[in-house]
C-alpha cells in the first residue's frame, strides 16, 4: 500500500497554499481519493502528477530520425492500431513499424525523450477538441502534429450474456460484485469514476476497485477467466473475447507525430494507409470503432 498524504501534507510537499489543493481537486486536476469524507492523496500519484505536468526540460539532443524506413510508435495498446501496423509492414516492403506498449503517459514520455516517432493519445468528449494530454515534448522541437486515428466506444466489459444483469455503473455497487479496474489517469478509469460519481457510488466500497490492470485486454481476460464480473474497457475487446458490453461513450484516439519527422516518407505512408480500403475493411471486422474522423488533424494543447 502506497503512503497517503493529507491535504496539508500535499500543500507542504508542493509548497502551495492548502486552498489551492482543494481548488485542484475540485477541478479534477490532481489525483485524490475520498475516504470517510476526507480527501487523501497517494504520494506516488502526486509525484507522477508533478512529473506529467512538468513543461521545462533540457534538450536531450538530436531527435530520433526515421531514416525513411523505420517508425517507432509507443503508448496504449489498441487492436485496430495493431492491425494498422501489421498492414503497413505487409504493404511496404523494406519499411518497418514497431510498437512499444508503455501506456498512454508512457508514450508521451517516450515522444518527449525522442524514443519514438509517434505516441498515442486519448480524449473523452469533454476534452475535445484538444487531446487530454499536456505538451510534454522538447521545448525546442516543433510541436507534435495530432492526427485522429479513430473513435472508440468505451463502456463496461461484463461476462458473456451478462448473467448479473449489469445495465450501468450504478449496478457496480451491488454486494459481491467484483471489479477489474484501470489505473488512475487512464481514460477508462476517468470515465468509470465519472459514472460512479453520477450514480452516487463510492469506488472504495466496490470489491476490486483498487485492482488495477495495465490495459483493456487485461481487464477483459480477468472477466473471461472468472476473476472479475465487470470492468471498464472498449467494445473491441468485448468483441475479441466474446464478452458482454455496456456502452457509455465514444473516445477519440489520436496519434501525436513528432514535428521533426512528420513529413518523412515512411510517416506519410503510414498516415496515408489509414485512408486505404484494406485498413477500412480491417476496421469493419472489429466492433466499436468509428473512422469518420480518421486522418483529420486536430488541435493540440500547448
Amino acid at each position: 500500500m502506497h503512503p497517503l498524504l493529507t491535504t496539508k501534507e500535499v500543500a507542504e510537499f508542493l509548497n502551495i497554499h492548502e486552498k489551492m489543493v482543494y481548488t485542484l481537486v475540485a477541478e479534477k486536476g490532481m489525483p485524490a481519493t475520498k475516504i470517510a469524507g476526507k480527501w487523501l492523496f497517494p504520494r506516488h500519484l502526486i509525484e507522477q502528477w508533478v512529473e506529467n505536468n512538468t513543461i521545462n526540460f533540457p534538450d536531450p539532443g538530436r531527435p530520433l530520425a526515421s531514416n525513411q524506413r523505420l517508425i517507432v510508435l509507443a503508448g496504449g495498446r489498441d487492436l485496430l492500431l495493431d492491425t494498422a501496423i501489421s498492414l503497413f509492414n505487409r504493404t511496404y516492403a523494406g519499411h518497418l513499424a514497431v510498437f512499444g506498449h508503455v501506456g498512454g503517459m508512457g508514450g508521451l514520455r517516450a515522444l518527449r525523450a525522442n524514443l519514438c516517432h509517434i505516441a498515442t493519445s486519448q480524449a473523452l468528449p469533454e476534452d475535445e477538441p484538444d487531446p487530454a494530454v499536456p505538451d510534454q515534448t522538447r521545448p525546442s522541437a516543433p510541436r507534435p502534429v495530432a492526427i485522429t486515428f479513430c473513435r472508440r466506444l468505451h463502456g463496461l466489459l461484463v461476462r458473456k450474456n451478462n448473467p448479473l444483469g449489469i445495465l450501468s455503473a450504478a449496478d457496480l455497487g451491488r454486494a459481491g460484485l467484483r471489479l477489474a479496474n484501470r489505473p488512475l489517469g487512464t481514460t477508462a478509469r476517468r470515465l468509470l469514476d465519472r459514472e460512479l460519481q453520477r450514480a452516487g457510488i463510492a469506488g472504495d466500497g466496490i470489491a476490486g476497485y483498487h485492482h488495477e490492470l495495465a490495459d483493456h485486454l487485461d481487464v477483459g481476460l480477468a472477466i473471461l477467466a472468472g476473476r472479475a464480473d465487470a470492468g471498464p474497457g472498449i467494445e473491441a475487446v468485448a468483441g475479441n473475447l466474446d464478452l458482454g458490453f455496456i456502452p457509455l461513450c465514444w473516445e477519440r484516439f489520436d496519434l501525436l507525430v513528432a514535428g521533426d519527422i512528420v513529413a518523412e516518407q515512411s510517416v506519410q505512408a503510414f498516415i496515408g494507409l489509414l485512408q486505404s480500403e484494406p485498413f477500412k475493411e480491417a476496421a469493419r471486422t472489429l466492433r466499436g470503432y468509428d473512422l469518420s474522423l480518421t486522418g483529420k488533424i486536430v488541435c493540440h494543447k500547448g
